[in-house]
């Protein structure tokens, strides 16, 4: 009997709609669920970001265009990601924040984690990062419109840049299904560091059109939101033995609060 043949290596368009499918509502249709298509979806996971925050910035500049106030602008931005996420990153936060605060082991965490009610330190996360996102937009916004639109793509890229290098090789599923164990490990971890380079770059490029500072400024809030995903990664790793869904819902979160953060700071 003969071997069957192996499937043929995925396209760009195949890891795209994984990226899309997987990480967003939009009706895009997985053709491919195997772990090279991953890889694909993981790399270009920063294209989806690119996508989510200009409908964030978009919808926020349509506010201020029709006499809304920067604090109403923010509420339109920071609700865009929630809205086409299905509130996916959210409800990881919120799970992630419950696992974490549990102080118990790493089995008992992770079934609190997948139970379908929110405990009290997921709320207080999450109305804790909400608000600092709100705050921050806000803040950008009153500033000029250039600053609040650019900081909303800045946020979202930062927030699925973290989900790449997430993805990369060597760090572990925590458990044996779902999102965290199709993608654990699919990235080699000089592609996810080559992604992130070039989305830093591409940052600073973005950040030039208000000056050289500015540029600074908005490579180093994608820096310090890589940064902060990655400890929390860290963190989740030792507690949970490795990362589930909701631990890159978590990150995401993490990330784009940090970046909008960073970039209030300083002036």
């Amino acid at each position: 009997m003969s071997t069957p043949p192996p499937p043929p290596p995925p396209s760009a368009a195949d890891g795209l709609r994984f990226a899309f499918g997987t990480l967003t509502v939009l009706p895009v249709r997985v053709t491919r669920w195997d772990r090279e298509a991953a890889r694909g979806g993981m790399l270009g996971a920063p294209a989806v970001g690119l996508v989510v925050g200009g409908c964030a910035a978009g919808l926020g500049l349509l506010a201020l265009f029709l006499g809304a106030g920067p604090l109403l602008a923010a509420v339109a931005s920071a609700a865009v990601p929630a809205v086409l996420t299905r509130g996916l990153h959210l409800d990881g936060l919120a799970d992630t924040a419950d696992g974490l605060g549990s102080g118990k082991p790493a089995e008992d965490a992770l079934r609190i984690m997948k139970q379908s009610d929110i405990g009290p330190f997921g709320v207080l996360t999450l109305v804790l990062v909400l608000l600092a996102q709100v705050a921050a937009l806000a803040q950008l916004y009153g500033a000029s419109w250039v600053r609040g639109a650019l900081a909303a793509v800045t946020a979202a890229v930062a927030a699925r840049l973290a989900l790449t290098l997430a993805a990369r090789t060597g760090v572990p599923a925590a458990r044996p299904e779902g999102l965290g164990a199709a993608v654990a490990g699919v990235v080699p971890a000089q592609g996810a560091l080559a992604v992130a380079a070039a989305c830093t770059a591409a940052a600073a490029a973005s950040g030039a059109l208000l000056g050289p500072y500015d540029a600074v400024r908005t490579a180093l809030a994608v820096l310090l939101a890589l940064g902060a995903a990655e400890l929390l990664l860290r963190h989740c790793t030792r507690r949970f033995g490795g990362i589930t869904g909701d631990v890159f819902g978590g990150l995401a979160e993490t990330a784009a609060t940090t970046a909008l953060v960073a970039l209030c700071l300083g002036g």
